[in-house]
Order: C-alpha cells, then structure tokens, then sequence
C-alpha cells in the first residue's frame, strides 16, 4: 500500500475552522495552565470573566485550531496503526483571539524516504476568514512505517531551522528548567479538545496498542512545553510567542512530571533558543526543540 508521490505539491481546499472563548479555556486546561497556581498568573488563560483580566489564548492553541483540509490530500493507501506524529511545528503571525474564524489550506510539502518508513510532510497555513489576514502556519511530519524505500530524498533541503534543530544541544548545562506535573487524568481532559484516539483512553485499545495503559497525546506534552516557553521566554506575553518545532521521541503517560530544559542561543542565533522535554524517569520525550521569539 505505497505512498502517493505525486501527491507532492497539491494544496486542499480552503476549510474554515471557527472557535469559541470556551474552546480557549478547555484547552489551556488540557495542557496543564492553572493547576500550579488557580489564582495565580495563568487566569487570563484559564477564565474568560476575571476583574481587570482580559483573556488570552495560548499559543500552542494553534495545533488544534489550525489544522484542516489534510484529510483532503491523498497522500497514498497505508495502515492507519503505522502512522505516529513524528514532529511539529508552528508559527504564529499574530496573537490568537479568544474567538475567530479562519480559512486553513493545506499542502503536501514533501514525502520523505526514512528506508524502513517513510515521513510524510503536511504545511497548513490559516487566515483570517474575513480579512484574509495570514493569522499563523502549522507544518507537521507523519512517520509512517514500513512506507519507506521508495528511493526518494531523506530530508528536505534549504531548511535551515530544521538543521539548527538538529544540532547538538550546547554541552554546558541548561540556561533553565521549568517542571510541570501533569495529571492522572490529564490525557481524559485534552481528549475533549478534539482527538478522541481510544488509544489515550481506552485501557483495552492501549494494550492492543503495545502499551500498558493509554497514554498521553503528544500535542499534549507539547502544549506542556510550549506552556513552559511561554513563561519562560515570553514574559506570559503571547505576542512574543513567534515560533516552536520539535519532534516526539517518545510516548508521555498520564501523571508523568515534564522537565522543559531550555538553552539561549542568542551567541550564534540571536533571538533562538534549543529546548528537551523529558520526564521523571530522565525519557527524552521531545527533542529537536527550537523556539523563536516573535
């Protein structure tokens, strides 16, 4: 069941994608915000009627939000259970409102050639639907194994951040770490957020899966991450929020505490910084990471 190579280029059509404050508010409790502090500084991300509050949105929002017209795309024939979320990236244009509508069009930037898988590459872009003002892009790589020696390219060329990701990270130690302690229930909550995949709620479906019980979203450990850059690096501000990449390296379980190492790239990189997320147990569970103020 071969991948489609021709599929290289094409573009969906436009698909409008609406949210609400309350979509806003689900979310950012998915990911953790205010369970640390309920009073504290993450209201204006958790509450939508706070005295001398406005509301905001967490950036990472845009990976729920900006994601559509993919499913138009026929990238090829394959086994559903071999397709794993291998990396994500966004960037963010301007600040996202508590509520909006946008027009997402998405593209098939690449099929790649891992020999034993192959690495699909999918590049949404979403603009406002009545300005047509370009609001923020997602690219995400589908790591699809056993679709793999197909003979084409392994990488994409001219990525210079990717290759910035994939450096080493510097050998001294982290400029900071920020620690967050999800759940037990946590993947049951962002669940509600949109994917349903029994395989973060199902204890059957998860041991048929490999697991020993379900696991957490990885979008979910990467709003976690992203989360922890916001308050690292942005002041809270998500308008200083510009960019975030990285892949996942492995799964994340429910009640796991994320340690969010963060690296100043600004010597050779001004304005870059490298990140890792790992858990507890010292698991890589996001790496690559490379983030970008706005």
């Amino acid at each position: 069941m071969p991948l489609n190579l021709d599929a290289v280029g094409t573009r969906s059509e436009p698909a409008d994608r609406s949210w609400s404050h309350k979509d806003a508010l689900l979310y950012a409790l998915g990911v953790g915000a205010g369970a640390l502090e309920p009073a504290g500084f993450e209201l204006e991300f958790t509450t939508e009627n706070s005295q001398g509050i406005a509301q905001r949105v967490l950036p990472t929002f845009a990976t729920i939000v900006g994601q559509g017209g993919g499913g138009r795309l026929a990238i090829g024939e394959f086994d559903p259970a071999m397709l794993v979320h291998g990396e994500q990236a966004i960037h963010l244009h301007r600040e996202i409102p508590p509520e909006g509508t946008v027009s997402i069009t998405s593209t098939v930037a690449g099929m790649y050639d891992k020999g034993s898988a192959g690495l699909v590459v999918l590049e949404s872009e979403s603009r406002d639907a009545a300005t047509g003002e370009l609001a923020f892009t997602t690219r995400t790589a589908l790591f699809i194994r056993g679709e793999g020696g197909f003979g084409g390219p392994r990488n994409p060329e001219n990525d210079e951040e990717a290759k910035l990701a994939a450096e080493p990270l510097p050998a001294r130690e982290p400029d900071e770490v920020i620690s967050y302690a999800t759940r037990p229930d946590q993947a049951l909550l962002y669940r509600l957020s949109g994917d349903r995949n029994p395989l973060h709620s199902d204890p059957a479906f998860a041991k048929r899966a490999g697991f020993d019980r379900p696991i957490l979203h990885g979008l979910c450990t990467y709003g976690f991450t992203g989360r922890a850059l916001l308050h690292a690096l942005c002041g809270s501000d998500p308008a200083r929020f510009g960019s975030m990449r990285a892949r996942f390296s492995k799964p994340t379980m429910p009640g796991d505490t994320l340690n969010v190492s963060i690296w100043d790239m600004g010597a050779s990189a001004d304005g870059f910084y490298r990140f890792r997320t790992e858990t507890q147990r010292g698991e890589t569970v996001i790496d690559a990471g490379l983030f970008q103020l706005a």
